[in-house]
């Protein structure tokens, strides 16, 4: 696999309106510089508001995918995504003077032509890789999608669709060398719909730049030339609609004979090109839609989040160990005697945190906590609860280092068994909610799997006060 960055010689534009929205729009592709990534730019507002092409700016999955900070938004990213992925780009502005790309013929091969006359370059900067090392798996019973990462040292993808219609059928596809087979293989894939998903998809206000040469329209019942006619008119096509002969509205031609798969594969690779780095894994997909393919972007995303804060903190692995007590000092700020957790073995950023306090009778508490019947007091409990979920906030703020934690409340705390030297603690914490600089979690410590306390608490995040000038 390719392992330098790359970026685009040229600017390049291309024009056209967009699927659903029916907006005229001119899209420039442009260089950017290393490790700065994909971003969607509007310049027909003001203050030409960016929008960073990761999964956690999606605002809609609807009908395709959506990203957006405040009232900036670009709709059905998901084909210029696949683009750019496909091509193996890392750094690039997108800058459109409206609201949705060009659909032009319903694929990314435009985008990937233009992007081409662009020219491509490497970059003097090592790729991003993020490798999956552990199975990553996302399921949606109710919808049977299932969406699956295996670790492997390259991009692999396989695809299956089974809509239970006779009209589509199952079908599957798999690209397996990014390099020779996305652009002549998966980038001209149209999108495509049922026929008796059109009208709906009217009555949404969608599909506005629909027509029969950028989308492949699955006749999947039977309707009257009349109805047809009426459809047509709705959504306001110049060509009339007819049944044809070939399972395809007004017989067109499939450019493969597993357009429909391989689209959606094509939709995938743009989808997950909002994790935000290229990935180094087998996926196997079920089913897969912008919904559940989103979703299991910000799943993978998370673990590259957490990947990163580790390999920021952590200097050397440690097997079973993700933060050893060195890491732990890099991070709060406590010190002796009042650091009470000594090292992290589990963390999943912003849901939960497991921490490790092994309690011995050198403690300095124990002096006078009690004379002849050490026992760990109950406040410094919740404390090493506290600062174990504090570790929990590290994604949440973006200079940490700058940042102190601060009790706001303590709820339902309860102390169900003494804690005495020779106890190794095991403090979970988990994320209840967070809402702007205040966060609610919830922690329990466990001896040996017995419960000895619990608490629910409240954190509010303050500045650290500045060293005064010398």
């Amino acid at each position: 696999m390719i392992e330098l960055q790359r970026t685009i010689i040229k600017p390049v534009s291309i024009s056209g309106v967009g699927l659903h929205t029916g907006a005229e729009c001119t899209m420039t592709f442009k260089p950017a510089p290393i490790n700065s990534g994909i971003k969607f730019i509007r310049v027909d507002l003001g203050g030409n508001p960016e929008i960073p092409a990761i999964a956690d700016n999606v605002v809609d999955v609807s009908r395709g995918t959506t990203i957006g900070i405040g009232e900036a938004k670009v709709h059905t990213v998901e084909h210029v995504l696949a683009a750019i992925a496909g091509l193996q780009i890392d750094n690039i502005n997108v800058e459109l003077d409206g609201i949705e790309p060009p659909v032009i013929d319903g694929s990314a091969m435009p985008y990937v032509k233009a992007l081409q006359e662009a020219g491509i370059e490497q970059q003097d900067a090592p790729k991003d890789y993020l490798i999956i090392e552990e199975t990553v798996a996302f399921s949606d019973e109710a919808r049977q999608i299932d969406i699956v990462a295996l670790p492997l040292d390259k991009y692999r993808l396989t695809v299956m669709v089974d809509y239970q219609n006779p009209a589509l059928g199952s079908q599957h596809t798999g690209l397996f060398d990014m390099e020779k087979e996305f652009v002549s293989e998966f980038a001209s894939a149209r999108t495509f719909c049922f026929l008796s998903e059109v009208e709906t998809l009217a009555d949404q206000g969608l599909i506005k730049g629909g027509d029969l040469d950028n989308a492949v329209v699955i006749v999947d019942h039977k309707l009257a030339q009349k109805e047809l006619d009426e459809l047509g008119k709705r959504i306001g096509l110049h060509e009339r609609f007819t049944l044809g002969e070939n399972g395809i509205l007004n017989n067109k031609k499939l450019r493969y004979k597993n357009e429909p798969v391989r689209h959606k594969l094509l939709d995938l690779i743009g989808d997950l090109a909002l994790i935000g780095v290229p990935i180094k894994a087998q996926i196997l997909a079920a089913r897969p839609g912008h919904k559940a393919n989103v979703e299991f972007a910000k799943q993978i995303r998370k673990l590259y989040q957490q990947k990163k804060l580790v390999k920021k903190f952590q200097f050397v692995k440690k097997e079973g160990v993700v933060f050893d007590i060195n890491a732990i000092e890099r991070i709060l700020p406590h010190r002796y005697p009042f650091l009470l957790v000594d090292k992290i073995v589990h963390l999943e950023v912003e849901k939960k945190v497991i921490g490790v306090k092994c309690v011995t009778v050198n403690e300095p508490f124990f002096q006078g906590h009690f004379p002849g019947q050490p026992v760990m007091p109950g406040v410094l409990l919740i404390e090493a609860m506290a600062q174990t979920g504090g570790i929990l906030l590290l994604n949440s703020l973006p200079n940490y280092d700058e940042k102190l934690v601060y009790f706001m409340q303590i709820n339902n705390a309860k102390f169900r068994k003494p804690v005495v030297p020779g106890d190794q603690l095991f403090l979970e914490v988990e994320l209840l909610q967070k809402k702007s600089k205040i966060f609610t979690m919830a922690g329990k410590i466990y001896v040996n799997d017995i419960l000895v306390a619990e608490a629910d608490f409240m954190a509010g995040i303050v500045d650290k006060p500045k060293k005064a000038e010398e």
